[in-house]
Parts: structure tokens; C-alpha cells; sequence
């Protein structure tokens, strides 16, 4: 039998929850202006508060030399605007100060070795050349691939373009659609608009290729756990998963390669440019031994 005592800490628990769900329905957002708004994230230190346009040139020194390939196409202030769109939603924004460099080290690392005319007896060294492409060079094929949802359109060409190198016609038209912008029919906006071009990169950074999977983005602020099945698979959390996510079995699985080695060392490079020091990397850097998330061979549109 229930007791007025038993209805009053009754009562007193429902209203504490009550409380509870309020509180998180109506947790503090912050507003920084045109970088972010909206956004508990916004409430944090913005990509602006530690990275600035002086680092983003030691990162990237060499990207207008006269022989590089995209000279005058890539800036900082490009890379902040795409960022912009993602800040809110925790690009740049997650956990501490060192967390965030971080993840904006780890980001640019892909991105530089991706773009990297550099090579071992380069000036300045061969991490020094990210950002040197905006497009393939010598496309080896049309990337055209039959797809009900994106077929090709006459007269576009799907060769490689942007930050992270998109391909097929099927990826331009997944991202084009995240972006609203038509990318399917003008693959080439990704190759004449920097900012659009970073903002595919980090759409894909932040976006989960499948559902039950993390994206780049979770892995390298904490936010993903290994179920049973990835620790058999050597899919743990660290720098080396998000090649995993990134390029699957093109990278990862297939021992230490010099492309995964370059990666890596981007990164590392990058982190002690910025002050954080390769030190901090963390463990699990590599995917040499991980089972990829996605396989080509099991995937249509891969």
C-alpha cells in the first residue's frame, strides 16, 4: 500500500525528472557570430581561437610556388568559411583545446597528403607541399559507373577533385546533394570554389559512411566505442581508424604501405608544426592490420 509518504517521494522523483528533460531540451547554446551559432558547441573555443591564418601558411608553405598545380586557389580564409557550417555540429568545437587541434590536425593531414605534390628531396621537405592539386592531373579512367539514383551526365567528367578527392559520379551526387549543390551535372564547382571544395572534405569527415558506424569526425574526439566485432577486427579508436573510414581497403588492411605511411606522417608533421607535438598522436595510428569497415568487393558503389 502506497503511503502519503510513498506519494510525496514519488511525486518529488517525477518532478526532478521533469526537471532533468527540461534542462537538457533547453541546454545553453552560444552564438559567435558568423563562425557559429546555435549550438552548445558554439559555447566552446571556435577554430578561429587557435588557428590562425599564420599557421595555416607553415602548414601548407608551399602551395603557391610556381610549381605547384592549383597556385592562388587555396586559402585559410576558404577553409574557415567551409568549417563554418560544421562548427556548430562539433567540427573543430569538441573537448578541449588539445582535442580540437587534434582533430583539425588529423583533418588537414588527410587533406595535405591527398593534395601533395611534395617528395623526398622537395624544398622544404615532402610534408611541406599539401594543397599543391585542386584536381587529378591525368584521369586513368572516366569514373562513370552505372547507378540508377546518379547517372552520368552527358559532357561531365568524375575524375578526382577537392580537399579529399572525390570520384564517380554516384559520390558527387551523394555530396552534391548534402551540399545542395548540383555536383552531379558541375562536378567542376569542386575544382573552381575552395570553399566549396573544403566543405565536401569536411561534410565527409563528418558524415558516417553507413548507419552503426562512426564517422572520422567521432573517432577522433571520443565519441565511438568498439563493439566485440571491431576489437576482433582491429578496428580501435585512434588516427588509424579514420583511414579505415576514409578510403576502407584502398589504405588499410594491407600492411605498412608507404600511402598509410604518408598519412600518418602528415599528421604527425602537422601536430608539431602547430605546437602539440607528434607526441600527442595517440595510440592506433595506423590501420595496417584493421579489417576495413566497407570493402570494395562487397560494395557496389564504393
Amino acid at each position: 500500500m502506497w503511503t502519503a509518504r510513498s506519494w510525496a517521494v514519488a511525486f518529488l522523483v517525477i518532478a526532478a525528472a521533469a526537471v532533468a528533460a527540461e534542462a537538457k531540451s533547453k541546454q545553453k547554446t552560444c552564438d559567435k557570430g558568423w563562425e557559429c551559432s546555435g549550438s552548445i558547441y558554439c559555447c566552446n573555443e571556435t577554430i578561429t581561437d587557435y588557428f590562425q591564418v599564420y599557421q595555416f601558411e607553415n602548414l601548407f608553405s608551399k602551395r603557391n610556388s610556381p610549381v605547384a598545380h592549383a597556385v592562388g586557389f587555396w586559402d585559410y580564409q576558404s577553409f574557415i568559411t567551409a568549417a563554418a557550417v560544421y562548427e556548430p555540429l562539433g567540427f573543430g568545437t569538441t573537448g578541449d583545446k588539445e582535442t580540437k587541434m587534434l582533430e583539425v590536425s588529423a583533418f588537414l593531414g588527410h587533406v595535405g597528403s591527398k593534395t601533395s605534390c611534395g617528395y623526398g628531396v622537395a624544398t622544404g621537405g615532402p610534408y611541406a607541399w599539401g594543397l599543391c592539386y585542386n584536381r587529378e592531373m591525368s584521369p586513368s579512367q572516366d569514373y562513370c559507373a552505372e547507378n540508377y539514383l546518379y547517372q552520368c551526365v552527358e559532357g561531365a567528367s568524375y575524375y578526382g577533385r577537392g580537399a579529399l578527392p572525390v570520384y564517380w559520379n554516384y559520390n558527387y551526387g551523394v555530396i552534391g546533394d548534402a551540399l545542395n549543390v548540383d555536383l552531379l551535372h558541375h562536378p567542376e564547382y569542386l575544382e573552381q570554389n575552395a570553399t566549396l571544395a573544403f566543405q565536401a572534405a569536411i561534410w565527409r569527415w563528418m558524415t558516417p559512411m553507413k548507419k552503426k558506424q562512426p564517422s572520422a569526425h567521432d573517432v577522433l574526439v571520443g565519441n565511438w566505442k568498439p563493439t566485440k566485432n571491431d576489437t576482433l577486427s582491429n578496428r580501435l579508436p585512434g588516427f588509424g581508424l579514420t583511414m579505415n573510414i576514409l578510403y576502407a581497403d584502398q589504405i588499410c588492411g594491407q600492411g605498412y604501405i608507404d600511402p598509410m605511411n604518408n598519412i600518418i606522417s602528415h599528421f604527425q608533421y602537422y601536430l608539431d608544426l602547430l605546437g602539440v607535438g607528434r607526441e600527442k598522436s595517440g595510440d592506433n595510428r595506423d590501420c595496417a592490420e584493421q579489417v576495413p569497415f566497407n570493402p570494395s568487393y562487397k560494395a557496389a558503389t564504393s
